[in-house]
């Protein structure tokens, strides 16, 4: 009986070779073979550490595009249904993420180019609430901060002349990244289908669990760590929000946005933006008890509570893969490390180790087992 081979699938004399290959040594293969293997990987090498250092400042926009667009095909599959346009689709859906965020940036934007002209235009009267709150300070009753006080004040009502040329400046360094992010994402609105079946097709049949074990892992700890930051920025922004609300402070929502955009930044959070509230509160409203107040609830609730440990909780039982302390050290050294990069950095690479040592580690290795099969 002939057997017939299912394309896509490794024939048995297509097993035997990789069997024979496995048990062999390096000294029975011939010479021109193994010049060729090691010329092949040197130069399979040379062009993937090229590759990464040429794509070093838009990979993570191409990874946040990955991912966010598997967060919403669902709407673009159907957007898709009632349109059958796959195109129009991805930038209908697009649409939805880009519009509302550049509607807040437009906002903030007009908001606070108003408080850095009334800066401006009142220069003294700024810098003498602030003189006599320094005055009231213990140990500082005998100091003139003046000069000094008067030379940080026009150095920030100088930044209302400079945010147009830094917004210009920010959108030329970033418009590569952006593009990446937006053709990322329509590319995987419209062809997830077709790389999944395309990677699927050039991994061999016996790393099939390997592979398992590292789609599942980067995929867990992505949409951990992902989820997990938006939710708790989220969160951040609303307590802010809430304070300056409540304390009566200017440009609530402007500051609740720029809590939720530095948040990202390492070392930076919503203490940058708490703490000048509440010296705010101090010099400007003389309300030490509202200071110490947004002090004290940022500190605790954002800083403490939210960033140290609900994120790297979320991140953990979303993801499925690591535990709170894995997650939290990928988290905090994923940023330390590789900067804003490092929130989707570190986690995936403790994801890949734990695939790895989980696939070495097992019962049966996945190496041994495809051989097993290829002999039975």
């Amino acid at each position: 009986m002939s057997v017939v081979e299912v394309p896509g699938e490794s024939s048995p004399s297509d097993r035997r070779r990789d069997e024979r290959r496995l048990n062999s040594r390096l000294a029975d293969f011939p010479a021109p073979e193994v010049r060729r293997a090691v010329l092949t990987w040197l130069l399979a090498a040379i062009v993937v550490l090229l590759f990464l250092w040429m794509v070093r400042r838009v990979l993570i926009a191409g990874i946040l595009g990955t991912v966010i667009a598997a967060y919403l095909r669902p709407l673009y599959l159907r957007i898709h249904r009632r349109t059958a346009r796959p195109v129009a689709s991805a930038v209908l859906t697009l649409l939805v993420v880009i519009i509302p965020v550049l509607g807040a940036l437009a906002y903030s934007y007009v908001e606070l180019v108003d408080v850095l002209g009334y800066i401006d235009s009142h220069q003294n009267e700024v810098a003498e609430r602030i003189d006599a709150a320094i005055r009231q300070l213990p140990f500082m009753t005998d100091a003139n901060p003046t000069e000094t006080v008067r030379a940080y004040v026009l150095t920030v009502s100088g930044y209302g002349t400079k945010i147009p040329a830094a917004v210009r400046k920010a959108v030329v360094e970033l418009s590569v990244a952006i593009t990446i992010f937006l053709l990322t994402a329509a590319y995987v609105f419209t062809d997830a289908d077709s790389i999944v079946s395309y990677v699927r097709s050039k991994v061999p049949q016996r790393y099939d669990r390997l592979r398992e074990a590292l789609v599942t892992n980067v995929t867990g700890v992505l949409y951990g760590a992902i989820y997990s930051t938006l939710l708790t920025q989220g969160l951040k922004t609303l307590v802010i929000f809430v304070l300056n609300l409540a304390f009566g402070v200017p440009l609530a929502a402007v500051l609740a946005i720029l809590s939720f955009i530095i948040g990202f930044f390492p070392i930076v959070g919503s203490w940058s933006v708490y703490v000048p509230v509440a010296a705010w509160l101090l010099v400007f409203r003389d309300s030490p008890a509202r200071a110490g107040l947004m002090v004290l609830v940022g500190f605790l609730l954002n800083t403490l509570f939210i960033s140290t440990y609900l994120r790297p909780k979320i991140a953990a039982e979303r993801s499925g893969v690591l535990n709170f302390y894995w997650m939290f050290v990928a988290l905090v050294t994923g940023v330390y490390t590789f900067g804003l990069a490092g929130i989707l950095l570190g986690p995936i690479l403790i994801g890949l180790l734990k695939a790895v040592v989980d696939s070495v580690t097992a019962h049966a290795s996945w190496r041994l087992t495809e051989v097993e099969e290829g002999t039975g």
